[in-house]
């Protein structure tokens, strides 16, 4: 067996290089940006009234004039307007451009306007106040959202703003999910008294949406001939494969030989964890992964989150990853020497750190205690007691 650190290491270093794909701006929410975005104008392009009221040269405050007849009116979407006379004013509207011969905007708030003139009620005015000056957040040309970054809201607006209605991504790989065992029968089944519903391929299907991808399913019975030729055809068609269950010992775990049948090359089988101490990783000659995960429901989804994950954003191209750090609660005791992924709720204290809170399940068939924890809570081997207080790596599969 190999260590959490060893099979982290082997899985990233066996990514795929991402595919370059165009979307419209409209379908690239969530998706790994695979160019720079390039200011194409100042921000903002001109200087932009912040406040509706009315635009003064901040001389003829100085100059002690607190009454300034209106001249005209400077509406936002307007052309440039320009001040005339001295000792008059414009009204502006927020986001309008700065007038000619104005430098500073006082708000109505701060004024009494009345028979063609505005009068100043308040002191204090300062010298192009309530003006966002051209260029002063970038400038023309400045790099704005580099390649390497997950799409999220923010970034769509830069990408809109700079008139991309088009945007190079990562392609999503295609994925399926499969399911092996006699004793499971679709959801929509009344199960017999030894057999049990699918819920591994959905569970895992569900993380993987979250992620963009819509993953395939497909279920294999306990038969290496059946295993060997369905595995061939999806191989070929698809960039990841994860399997649930018979990777174990058992005499009908015939996933591993199905594999090397097939001339998939191991990269590992079994790791020092808990749970999911069978997993099978490797590569098959044409460059499909296969992540062959135990087939008890919280070892594969826990594989999931901590190493396919990674793997995923990784392939993607995905520069900036968060790297989600959590206080333990209390103490745990953990004997194997064994890295151990707890399970965790998540609180908020008051030093508004994260605090995972232990969730004692009953071993990693206990499917119902997921929905208890908010994710897992990595407690590295070597030792016997993880103490309250202590920082750990923290794997959720819940959105904060």
């Amino acid at each position: 067996m190999i260590t959490v650190e060893q099979a982290s290491q082997i899985i990233q270093s066996n990514q795929s290089s991402p595919i370059i794909e165009s979307v419209a701006l409209d379908d690239a929410i969530g998706r790994v940006l695979q160019e720079d975005l390039i200011a194409d104008r100042d921000f903002p392009p001109y200087d932009r009234v912040t406040m509706d009221g009315i635009a003064i040269a901040y001389q003829d405050v100085e100059n002690g004039c607190r009454s300034f007849p209106v001249q005209e009116i400077a509406a936002a979407g307007s052309p440039q307007k320009t001040l005339s006379e001295k000792g008059h004013c414009l009204e502006v509207m927020t986001g309008a451009i700065l007038p000619k011969g104005c430098d500073t905007v006082i708000r109505y708030e701060d004024l009494e306007i009345a028979d063609g003139s505005a009068q100043l009620q308040v002191d204090g005015i300062r010298h192009q106040q309530n003006v966002h000056h051209q260029a002063s957040d970038r400038a023309k040309g400045s790099l704005l959202v580099k390649a390497g970054v997950k799409l999220s809201s923010a970034e769509i607006g830069i990408a809109a703003t700079i008139g991309a209605a088009r945007l190079k991504v990562s392609r999503l790989p295609k994925v399926v999910i499969i399911s092996t065992g006699d004793e499971l029968v679709t959801v929509d089944q009344q199960p017999l008294p030894h057999q049990i519903r699918r819920s591994n391929v959905h569970r895992l299907q569900a993380i993987l949406k979250r992620e963009g991808i819509i993953a395939d399913t497909r279920h294999l019975n306990d038969a290496l001939a059946e295993i060997t030729q369905e595995l061939a055809q999806l191989l070929d068609a698809n960039d990841a494969i994860i399997l649930s269950g018979g990777v174990s010992k058992g005499k009908f775990d015939f996933i591993p030989q199905a594999l090397e049948n097939l001339g998939v090359e191991k990269l590992f089988h079994k790791i020092l964890q808990r749970p999911g101490k069978p997993f099978w990783f490797g590569k098959a000659p044409d460059g499909a992964r296969v992540f062959a995960l135990p087939g008890n429901p919280v070892s594969s989804f826990m594989c999931t989150c901590r190493y396919f994950l990674p793997w995923l954003n990784a392939s993607l191209g995905q520069q900036t990853r968060l790297n989600w750090q959590a206080t333990l609660a209390s103490d745990v005791d953990f004997k194997p020497d064994l890295t151990y992924f707890a399970q965790v709720r998540i609180q908020i204290d008051a030093d508004s750190r994260l605090m995972a809170v232990p969730v004692q399940g009953k071993g990693s068939g206990d499917l119902a205690n997921l929905v208890e924890a908010d994710g897992f809570l990595e407690l590295p081997r070597g030792r016997d007691r993880y103490l309250a207080g202590e920082q750990f790596t923290f794997w959720p599969y819940r959105s904060f």
